[in-house]
């Protein structure tokens, strides 16, 4: 058991400790918290609700997909504007309570998949199935370990790295913080009707599955469904639902087209919330040399008629 509970915290020590020969099985093992991060959901018939406790998730979500979209994929994949080693590491910390692995293991995937975009040899490939590019691909044993050829750049950080390997112990620390949170409010403020219990399963458990199966859905149904408004090497595509769920994500055909711009909403009726917040933080002096699409390319590349 102990073993067990240490590859959920160690990543170092569950790959040393798997004996998985097949590298596309899933080890069942290793991924009892993600099961156990949906089956926690169903304590809202316990716990009940209230508006305080749905405006948790809400800001919990909002945040965290925020650290996800401007910083694990614009800054750490892409590297889309610089920052102080100060701030990565906040936001490296913030993205890792998303329970989506640590920065390092997310970029290397994402700029692997970049590279491969709908093969073969893409990890969430869609044309191996809708479920496998949402989630499968994840689970299984030969997309654990963090490919630090692939991001050269950020293992440089002694404390990336840190993170990345113990990933799994920020989002339980999340979890305790909001747990207090409630308790807190609870004790000082009971007119709110709520308490540590429903801020741990509206704000960690229930925001952090609508958070992870709607960044997962970027991976599946961005190249499925919506339109192209871009001709790529792949099956990108743009949708405006997808877009304002995952502020500003969802042009993910505008991505593909220009993976190296800080902007994914490129025209000023696309809402690209992430951008704008990252703007904000630019006027701030927090980050800096905010990178834009080639135009040029941009109008070699637009299709005459969107499919």
């Amino acid at each position: 058991m102990i073993k067990i509970i240490l590859k959920w915290f160690d990543n170092d020590f569950a790959s040393k400790q798997s004996n998985i020969n097949d590298d596309t099985a899933i080890d069942w093992k290793r991924i009892i918290p993600f099961i156990l991060l949906h089956l926690g959901c169903l304590f809202v018939l316990i716990v009940g609700q209230s508006t305080t406790a749905w405006l948790v998730m809400v800001i919990s979500y909002l945040v965290r997909m925020f650290a996800i979209t401007a910083f694990y994929h614009r800054y750490f994949a892409h590297k889309t504007f610089k920052t102080s080693r100060r701030l990565q590491t906040v936001f490296a910390v913030l993205g890792a309570t998303a329970t989506q692995r640590g920065p390092l293991w997310w970029a290397a995937h994402h700029r692997h998949h970049h590279i491969h975009s709908d093969t073969d040899k893409d990890a969430h490939s869609p044309t191996k199935g809708f479920w496998h590019s949402h989630m499968v691909w994840f689970l299984q044993r030969k997309n654990f370990e963090t490919d630090l050829n692939k991001v050269p750049d950020l293992a440089q950080f002694p404390a990336l790295r840190w993170i990345d390997r113990h990933d799994m112990l920020f989002p339980v620390l999340y979890a305790l913080f909001l747990f207090i949170l409630g308790t807190v409010i609870d004790l000082f403020f009971p007119s709110l009707g709520t308490n540590g219990a429903q801020f741990l399963v509206w704000g960690y458990f229930v925001s952090t599955v609508l958070l992870a199966h709607v960044t997962y859905s970027i991976n599946s149904l961005s190249h499925l469904i919506g339109k192209r408004d871009y001709d790529t090497q792949d099956g990108s595509r743009n949708h405006w639902l997808l877009a304002m769920l995952t502020l500003g994500e969802g042009w993910h055909n505008n991505h593909h087209c220009c993976p190296g711009s800080v902007r994914q909403g490129l025209t000023f009726w696309q809402i690209d919330v992430s951008y704008y917040l990252l703007r904000l933080l630019n006027k701030m002096g927090l980050i800096w040399d905010l990178k834009y699409p080639n135009q040029l390319l941009l109008e070699k590349k637009k299709v005459k008629v969107h499919v």
